[in-house]
C-alpha cells in the first residue's frame, strides 16, 4: 500500500511510455516536429494525451472543445478518439503555431473533425453560447493563458452537458501553486484550484499527471 503518488524519474517515465503508449504515426511525427520548437514545453506529454483519449472514449463523447491548440498534438489525440461523426472545436490565437498542426491532422485522416477558430477563445465561446449551444458538448480541454482560465471554465461549464467533463492542464504549475505566488499565472492557478475545490456544481479530481491535470465533471 502507498499513501502518496509515486515519484516518476526519467527512467520510469520511459518505461511507462514503452509499455503502454499507443500512438498513431501522425502523433509520433507531430511530437517529433514540435520537439525543437522554442515553446515545445507547451505540448502535453504523450501519456497525458493517451489518458485524455481514453476518457473521451469512455464517455462516448461526440462534441468536444479545446482551448489552446499550439501545434495540435492534443487536438489530434482527441480527434482520433472521437467517432466518425465526432467534432472538436479548437480555439487558438496563433496561425503560426496551428499551421504546424494541419498536415498531421490530414495525415491522420481527422482534419474534417476539427474546426479551428483563430481568435480570442472567450469571444468564440460566447458566440457558441449565443448560438444556442449550451449543454451540447461532452468534453472540454483548457490549456491556454492562465489569466483567463476562470472565464474559460465558466463558459465551458455552460457549454458542456450534465455529466460532461472539463479538463484543465498545468494546474500544478511545476509545483509553484504549493508555494507563495511570485507571478500572475501562479496566482491565477491558485485561485482556480481553490474555486474548483469549493464549487458544488462539479465533481472534482486533481491528478499529478503531466504538469497537473484537473478533471471537473458537471453535475
Amino acid at each position: 500500500m502507498t499513501l502518496r503518488t509515486l515519484s516518476i524519474d526519467e527512467h520510469l517515465f520511459r518505461y511507462v511510455l514503452g509499455t503502454s503508449l499507443r500512438e498513431h504515426p501522425a502523433q509520433a511525427a507531430l511530437r517529433e516536429a514540435t520537439r525543437t520548437h522554442p515553446h515545445a514545453g507547451m505540448q502535453i506529454a504523450p501519456d497525458q494525451g493517451q489518458f485524455m483519449a481514453l476518457l473521451v472514449k469512455l464517455m462516448g463523447a461526440r462534441r468536444t472543445i479545446e482551448i489552446g491548440t499550439f501545434t495540435g498534438y492534443s487536438a489530434l489525440t482527441v480527434a482520433l478518439a472521437l467517432p466518425a461523426d465526432g467534432t472538436l472545436l479548437a480555439c487558438d490565437t496563433s496561425d503560426e503555431y496551428t499551421r504546424v498542426a494541419r498536415p498531421f491532422w490530414q495525415q491522420a485522416g481527422v482534419a474534417h473533425k476539427i474546426e479551428l477558430v483563430l481568435g480570442p477563445a472567450l469571444a468564440t465561446l460566447d458566440a457558441r453560447l449565443a448560438g444556442g449551444e449550451a449543454g451540447r458538448y461532452d468534453f472540454a480541454f483548457i490549456d491556454a493563458d492562465k489569466a483567463n482560465y476562470d472565464g474559460y471554465y465558466e463558459r465551458c461549464l455552460r457549454l458542456v452537458r450534465a455529466g460532461g467533463l472539463i479538463a484543465f492542464d498545468n494546474t500544478l504549475w511545476n509545483g509553484a501553486v504549493a508555494r507563495p505566488a511570485a507571478d500572475d499565472d501562479t496566482r491565477a492557478l491558485q485561485a482556480l484550484n481553490s474555486r474548483l475545490h469549493h464549487d458544488e456544481r462539479i465533481d472534482l479530481a486533481l491528478l499529478t499527471i503531466g504538469d497537473g491535470l484537473t478533471l471537473a465533471r458537471k453535475r
